[in-house]
């Protein structure tokens, strides 16, 4: 094909027309133009990354958005919610029924939404849940009386961060109680327990050969903060019990993730 045709062709795309429209309408420099249309692309279109099933593209507000201004000019984030986790919902349905899966998705949901530097409203959840907001503040009140901190807009400032389910599953764990009792008692999945455990316990194998927790995230695919939250939780269960506890779940893992000498893959 011939370059002016080629060229006329593109010109013909709505993305031409739109560069075209802000240098020659609204007189912008070409390179300020181009950036217009790949910031616009990304609002309308959303990023690149990949979404797995079950996950969506929601708009919150910032974290470090303040309150006292209205809708239009608060800083918002993209952000990719896990709404259904597939199998590990689908134990925690069939274990502990649909209230108990609402709570468990309200609770990632939040937490999710703190990794990507956003916060929720209840409003949010409630739409994504496709319940009322008056359920969602009812179950937010349940898992408060439970322990757990909801990190939603309306009170995130006062509460900062707080602890995750996840590091208070694994406190249960460092504590002795079994899988079975952490999901009768967080309603969460035997998979996702032993997940948050193994988890656990490659960040503490790996703080321990000297890796920054910037490090330790970018490896084991979590958020910094989360490397951070499991520290505290290792430092402040250091009992001969727990350090036990611990050192057997570290050999499972190394021993089940080290390949047996001579069989390929071997170093």
């Amino acid at each position: 094909m011939e370059q002016q045709t080629i060229e006329r062709l593109q010109v013909k795309t709505p993305e031409q027309r739109f560069l075209s429209i802000l240098e020659n309408e609204f007189h912008e420099p070409p390179r300020v133009a181009q950036a217009l249309l790949e910031e616009a692309q990304a609002c309308l279109l959303g990023t690149a990354q990949h979404l797995r099933p079950g996950q969506m593209r929601v708009i919150l507000t910032r974290r470090d958005a303040g309150h006292g201004r209205g809708l239009t000019e608060t800083p918002m984030a993209e952000v990719i919610w896990t709404v259904d986790a597939g199998l590990e919902d689908r134990e925690v349905l069939h274990r502990h029924g649909h209230v108990a899966l609402r709570r468990v998705r309200i609770l990632r949901l939040v937490n999710e939404a703190l990794d990507q530097d956003a916060v929720a409203t209840q409003e949010d959840l409630a739409q994504v849940l496709h319940v009322s907001v008056r359920t969602v503040k009812r179950d937010c009140a349940c898992l408060e009386a439970q322990g757990f901190e909801i990190p939603t807009r309306g009170n995130v400032q006062g509460i900062g961060r707080g602890q995750t389910h996840k590091a208070q599953i694994v406190g249960r764990w460092l504590r002795g109680e079994t899988y079975d009792q952490i999901a009768l008692h967080t309603r969460h999945s035997l998979s996702s327990i032993r997940r948050y455990v193994q988890t656990f316990a490659r960040v503490v194998h790996l703080h321990r050969q000297g890796l920054a927790d910037h490090q330790i995230a970018m490896l084991l695919g979590i958020g910094s903060s989360l490397v951070a939250e499991y520290l505290v939780i290792h430092r402040e269960n250091d009992s001969p019990a727990c350090r036990q506890r611990l050192k057997a779940q570290l050999k499972r893992l190394l021993t089940s993730e080290v390949p047996p000498v001579g069989k390929k893959g071997a170093s």
